[in-house]
C-alpha cells in the first residue's frame, strides 16, 4: 500500500513513517524539512509546505491512504491556519482519488464548551470530512512520549517546582496513551476495513488526573511534590503561569493549559479498542519509557 504522511517530522510523525516502513508499506513522508536523512532508507522523502499551494503538486498521485498530522499551535491564528490547510490537503487528496484519511484529532469531553485548540481539532474534522475520500478519525488525550508537548510540561513541572500552587483543573480526569500505542492503532487499522468513516476515542488502560499524572511523573524521577489546587486560577491565567514553569513554547502551551478545563477520557461507545484490538501499556510503564527519552 502506498502511504502519504503529512507531518512526517513531528513527533507522532517520524515514529509512524518508522513503524509504517517496517509494516511493509511504500511511505511517502511529507514536512517542510523533509529530506532523504530524516527517514529510514527507502522512505520517499516530499519537501512541501501547505503554505505555499505551488509546492504540493504531485502530493497525493498514487496514493492509497493518507495520514493527516498537521497542527498550527505555534502560530497565533492556529485555527485560520488548520483551517486552510485541512481544506487545501483535502482538495488535493480528493482530486487524486486518494481512498483513506486518517485524521489524529483530540478528546474534547464537553462538546458544548470548547477550548480554542479542541474547536479547531473538530472543525479540521469537518472539513476533511467534505473530501471524496473515507476518513477514519482518531481522537487522543495526553499522549506520551520524550517529544509530546503534554508530557514535556508535566516533565517540566515536577522538575522546577516541588510545591505546586495549581489550577483547580489538575483534577481534571484525562486518560493518557503511550506514544507506541497510538502508532499501534494509527497503523493496525488499516487492516480493520470496518474502521473507514469513523470515528474513535483511544487512550490507555486507565483514567488518571493531571494531578496523579504530575505525582506519578515525579515518583519515576525518585522525587515528591506537593500540589496545592488553587480555584481562582483560571485556565487563561494558568497559561502564563505556565510561561515561567515549561520550556514549551508558549504559543504551543496556552492552548493546551486552555484544553485542559475539559475532561478527556475514552467514551466506551468510541472505544477503538473494541475494533482494533492491541496490547495496551500500562501508564507507569510509558512514563517511565519517555523519561528515559525512548
Amino acid at each position: 500500500m502506498r502511504v502519504l504522511v503529512m507531518g512526517a517530522t513531528g513527533f507522532i510523525g517520524r515514529r509512524l513513517v518508522r513503524a509504517l516502513d517496517d509494516a511493509g508499506h511504500d511511505v511517502v513522508a511529507f514536512s517542510r524539512s523533509a529530506s532523504e536523512e530524516s527517514f529510514p532508507e527507502g522512505v520517499e522523502p516530499f519537501e512541501g509546505d501547505l503554505g505555499e499551494p505551488d509546492s504540493l503538486d504531485g502530493l497525493c498521485d498514487d496514493i492509497d491512504v493518507a495520514y493527516y498530522l498537521i497542527h498550527s499551535l505555534t502560530s497565533e491564528n492556529f485555527a485560520e491556519l488548520d483551517r486552510r490547510y485541512a481544506r487545501r490537503f483535502a482538495d488535493s487528496a480528493s482530486a487524486a482519488g486518494v481512498d483513506r484519511v486518517v485524521y489524529l484529532s483530540g478528546i474534547s469531553g464537553d462538546e458544548e464548551n470548547l477550548s480554542p485548540h479542541l474547536a479547531s481539532r473538530r472543525e479540521v474534522e469537518s472539513v476533511l470530512a467534505e473530501g471524496s475520500f473515507d476518513l477514519t478519525v482518531l481522537r487522543a488525550a495526553v499522549i506520551i512520549g520524550p517529544e509530546s508537548a503534554s508530557f514535556r510540561i508535566v516533565d517540566d513541572l515536577t522538575d522546577r517546582l516541588p510545591l505546586m500552587l495549581v489550577p483547580k483543573w489538575v483534577r481534571t480526569p484525562c486518560q493518557p496513551i503511550g506514544v507506541d500505542d497510538a502508532i499501534s492503532y494509527l497503523v493496525e487499522l488499516l487492516d480493520a476495513d470496518e474502521t473507514r468513516g469513523e470515528t474513535y476515542d483511544i487512550g490507555g488502560p486507565s483514567v488518571w488526573s493531571y494531578e496523579s499524572l504530575l505525582k506519578l511523573t515525579a515518583a519515576e524521577k525518585g522525587k515528591r511534590v506537593f500540589i496545592v489546587p488553587v480555584p481562582v486560577m483560571t485556565p487563561g491565567l494558568s497559561s502564563h503561569w505556565l510561561r515561567f514553569t515549561t520550556d514549551v513554547q508558549y504559543a504551543i502551551a496556552r492552548p493546551l493549559a486552555e484544553s485542559m478545563r475539559n475532561p478527556v477520557t475514552v467514551d466506551p461507545e468510541m472505544d477503538l479498542q473494541d475494533a482494533v484490538p492491541i496490547d495496551q501499556t500500562p501508564i507507569k510503564d510509558a512514563v517511565r519509557k519517555a523519561l528515559a527519552g525512548a
